[in-house]
C-alpha cells in the first residue's frame, strides 16, 4: 500500500500577479510526483483552497486535474479546513464530491450526544479512512470533544484518521501559544494521523503507527518563505513497516536576506544589502528581505528599496519582498505583541472584551462572536453583484443573531 499524504495546498493565497498560481503549480507539481510513485490514493488533510470561493481560473484548473486524476483510477480522499468554509458552512469540497472527484472522509452522527464516525474503505487496498474537520478559531474542538472513540477504536484493519487541528503535544517552537487539541483526544489504534493546519511538516511515531504533519505544499507568508524554502508533502508506504518520505516541490527557489541594523545608519544599511546581492545570481528565485532593530541615524524610508529591487530583478529575481515590521529609529517606538497570528490576536480582543453587555441570546458570547466575524469577513464572489452580495452577508448575520433583517 502506497499513498501520498497532502495538506494546506491553500490554492489561490498569494494575492500578487507574479505569486498568484504558485500554489496551483506546486499541487501540479506534487500530482505529477504521485504519478511517478504509483500512489494507490491521496489525502488532503483541509485548506485545500485558501477561500471558501476562489476564482473560477483557479477551480477550473484543479477541477481538471482532478478529473485526471480519476481517470488514473487514484481516488482522493478529503477533509475541509478552516479556510475551506464559508461562513454558512458551505465548501467547494461539497462541488466537487458531488461531480466525483474526491470524497469527502468526514462522516457519520450524532448518537446520544456522541459523534459517531463512519469510515470510507478505500476499494483497492481496503483502507480505511476517516476524519475531523477543521473550523476557524478552532470550533473542531468540540467535534473531538463529543467524539465516540471507543467506536473508532474498535474497527479492525489498517485505518488512517485525517485532522485539521494543532496537537498540543508537537506544536513547533514559537508556536507555542497556538490553540490546539490534546492527544488524548484523538482515537488510539490508528496506523497513520494525517495532519493539517500547522505550516511546519513533522512526523512521530504514536501507537502502532505514524501521526505526521505534512505542512504547506507551497509556502503561504513573508515568514514561511524564509523558514522553509519550499513546501511538500508525505509519500507514505506500507510494507513490513510504515515509513513515510517527505517530498519537498520546488516551484521557486527562495533567497532570504536578514539584516540587524542597530546601530547603523540607513545608508549603511543600503550599502551592505548591495555589497550581499552583487555577487550572486537570481534566476528566478522569490528574494526576501527583513530588516530588524532601531537604526542609529536615518530613517527606515531612506534605505533606497527602488534601487535594491531593480539590483534583483536585473539579476533574473521572479519576485522581491520585505519586511520591516521590526526596524525602527530613535523617532519611533517599537510596539510589541505577543499575539502568533490574526486568530490569536482575533480572540485575545473578543475575551478581552467578553461580558460587557448581556447577549439575549442562550449562545457562548465567545462563539457567538466568533462566528460573526466570520459571515463578516466573508469575500464577494466572482460575477456577484454588490446587490446579491450584501443580502447574502445580511442573510448570513441575521441567522447567526437570529433576527430578521
Amino acid at each position: 500500500m502506497k499513498f501520498a499524504h497532502f495538506a494546506d495546498v491553500h490554492l489561490g493565497s498569494w494575492r500578487d500577479p507574479k505569486l498568484s498560481n504558485a500554489s496551483t503549480e506546486a499541487f501540479m507539481k506534487a500530482v505529477g510526483i504521485c504519478y511517478q510513485q504509483n500512489v494507490d490514493f491521496i489525502i488532503i488533510s483541509g485548506d485545500f483552497f485558501n477561500t471558501a470561493l476562489p476564482s473560477i481560473d483557479c477551480l477550473k484548473e484543479v477541477a481538471k486535474k482532478l478529473k485526471e486524476i480519476k481517470d488514473k483510477s487514484i481516488p482522493v480522499y478529503a477533509i475541509a479546513g478552516s479556510h475551506d468554509f464559508s461562513p454558512t458552512g458551505k465548501t467547494m469540497l461539497d462541488v466537487l464530491e458531488n461531480a466525483g472527484l474526491l470524497v469527502n472522509v468526514m462522516r457519520g452522527s450524532v448518537v446520544d450526544n456522541k459523534l459517531q464516525l463512519n469510515f470510507t474503505v478505500d476499494e483497492k487496498t481496503g483502507a480505511k479512512i476517516t476524519g475531523v474537520i477543521g473550523k476557524k478559531g478552532m470550533l473542531e474542538r468540540k467535534y473531538f470533544e463529543s467524539l465516540d472513540r471507543e467506536k473508532l477504536e474498535a474497527e479492525s484493519g489498517f485505518k488512517i484518521f485525517m485532522f485539521h487541528t494543532a496537537v498540543s503535544e508537537f506544536k513547533p517552537k514559537g508556536l507555542e501559544k497556538m490553540d490546539s487539541t490534546p492527544l488524548s483526544e484523538f482515537p488510539k489504534g490508528f496506523d497513520y494521523y494525517a495532519g493539517g493546519h500547522v505550516h511546519e511538516p513533522y512526523k512521530r511515531e504514536y501507537g502502532r503507527g505514524l501521526i505526521a504533519n505534512a505542512g504547506p505544499l507551497f509556502p503561504n507568508n513573508f515568514r514561511e518563505l524564509e523558514k522553509l524554502g519550499c513546501g511538500g508533502f508525505y509519500i507514505v508506504e506500507k510494507k513490513n513497516i510504515l515509513n513515510a518520505d517527505f517530498q519537498q516541490i520546488m516551484v521557486h527557489g527562495v533567497f532570504s536576506i536578514s539584516v540587524d541594523c542597530s546601530h547603523k545608519s540607513a545608508r549603511e544599511v543600503e550599502a551592505e544589502i548591495i555589497e550581499g546581492i552583487s555577487d550572486k545570481s537570481f534566476d528566478n528565485a522569490i528574494v526576501t528581505i527583513r530588516l530588524e532593530g532601531a537604526l542609529e541615524s536615518g530613517k527606515p524610508s531612506e534605505i533606497n528599496f527602488k534601487s535594491i529591487y531593480d539590483m534583483l530583478y536585473a539579476k533574473s529575481a521572479h519576485f522581491v519582498m520585505k519586511n520591516t515590521a521590526a526596524l525602527t529609529s530613535s523617532e519611533f517606538e517599537e510596539i510589541k505583541t505577543v499575539a502568533q497570528s490574526v486568530e490569536e490576536t482575533e480572540e485575545a480582543v473578543i475575551k478581552e472584551h467578553l461580558g460587557q453587555f448581556k447577549a439575549a441570546l442562550p449562545d457562548d458570547e465567545l462563539l457567538l462572536t466568533k462566528s460573526l466575524m466570520n459571515a463578516l469577513n466573508t469575500e464577494k464572489a466572482e460575477g456577484e453583484t454588490t446587490a446579491i452580495f450584501e443580502g447574502r452577508v445580511k442573510e448570513d448575520a441575521s441567522r447567526i443573531l437570529r433576527v430578521r433583517m
